[in-house]
C-alpha cells in the first residue's frame, strides 16, 4: 500500500513540476555554491535524532551568502529502513544586494523517510511537510508579525555504485536526485508550484557511516507574482554522516 501510494505520488508530483516548467514567461539566471551536512543518530530500536546544516552563497557562485539552515528533528524508526522524523527548523535568509537586513524564518516540519536497497542500486525517497513562519519585512526593517504558509516537498533518489553491487564503505558511486516542493495555504495565490530542484554528480562512501556527494543542481522556481521563475546553477557539496549508539549484543 504503501509503495502504491509513493509511486502514485511521485507521477503527480512530477507532472506538477513539468508543467510549471511549460510555461515559463520571465526567466532570469544566478550561480550558486551550496554546502550541506546531514547526521542522522539512532539512540534506541525505535527513536533517535536528526540534524542537518547548510550554508549557500549566490551570484557568480561566491560574490555574497544567501542562505543559512538549521534543522534539527526528533525520528522515529517503524522499520530500519522507514523512518518518521519532527522537528523544528531555522532559516536565515541574507539581505539582496543594496539591502541591509536579513530575514529570519521558522519551520516546524514532518516527514515520511523510507529506502530500498536492489543489486547494482539503492533508492531513497521523502515525502515532507513545512508549516513556515517568515517575519515580515519593510522599507529595509523587520516589522511585527509572520506571513505563513504551508509547503509540501518529494524527493526521489538513486544511488548506484560504480564498482561492486551495493554502496558499501570504500565504494564510488553516482547520485541522481529530483525534488518537488508546492505550496498551498491562504497567501499562496499565484505559485502553488515553488520549484524543482534537480542534482546529478558522484559520491563515495568513505566508510559505513560516512559519504560525501558533490555535483550539479539546477533549481528552478517560480516567483510569488506567478510569472517571474528563477533558474539556479549551483555546485553541491554534502556530507551525510550516521551513527548507531545502541548496546552491542554480545
Amino acid at each position: 500500500m504503501l509503495r502504491h501510494t509513493i509511486i502514485l505520488f511521485t507521477f503527480f508530483i512530477l507532472y506538477s513540476g513539468a508543467a510549471a516548467q511549460a510555461v515559463q514567461k520571465d526567466v532570469h539566471h544566478r550561480e550558486q555554491l551550496w554546502f550541506g551536512f546531514f547526521n542522522q543518530t539512532r539512540l534506541t530500536n525505535k527513536f533517535g535524532f536528526w540534524v542537518d546544516v547548510h550554508y549557500r552563497q549566490t551570484d557568480y557562485f561566491i560574490d555574497r551568502p544567501f542562505q543559512f539552515v538549521f534543522r534539527p528533528a526528533v525520528t522515529y524508526f517503524m522499520k530500519d529502513n522507514l523512518r518518521v522524523n519532527v522537528g523544528y527548523a531555522f532559516v536565515n535568509h541574507f539581505p539582496v544586494k543594496s539591502l541591509d537586513t536579513s530575514r529570519p524564518e521558522h519551520r516546524a516540519w514532518q516527514q515520511i523517510w523510507y529506502n530500498q536497497k536492489y543489486p547494482g542500486l539503492t533508492t531513497l525517497q521523502w515525502l515532507r511537510l513545512e508549516e513556515r513562519f517568515n517575519r515580515k519585512i519593510a522599507n529595509d526593517e523587520l516589522i511585527d508579525g509572520y506571513n505563513f504558509n504551508y509547503r509540501i516537498r518529494y524527493n526521489m533518489s538513486f544511488f548506484v555504485p560504480l564498482t561492486g553491487k551495493e554502496v558499501a564503505p570504500k565504494t564510488p558511486f553516482i547520485a541522481v536526485m529530483n525534488e518537488v516542493f508546492l505550496n498551498f495555504g491562504g497567501k499562496i495565490v499565484y505559485n502553488t508550484f515553488d520549484q524543482n530542484r534537480f542534482f546529478a554528480g558522484v559520491g563515495y562512501q568513505f566508510t559505513s557511516h560516512l559519504n560525501a556527494q558533490l555535483g550539479y543542481m539546477n533549481v528552478y522556481q517560480q516567483e510569488a507574482s506567478g510569472n517571474k521563475y528563477m533558474s539556479t546553477d549551483a555546485i553541491r557539496l554534502f556530507f551525510f554522516h550516521s551513527l548507531d549508539l545502541r548496546p552491542k549484543e554480545n
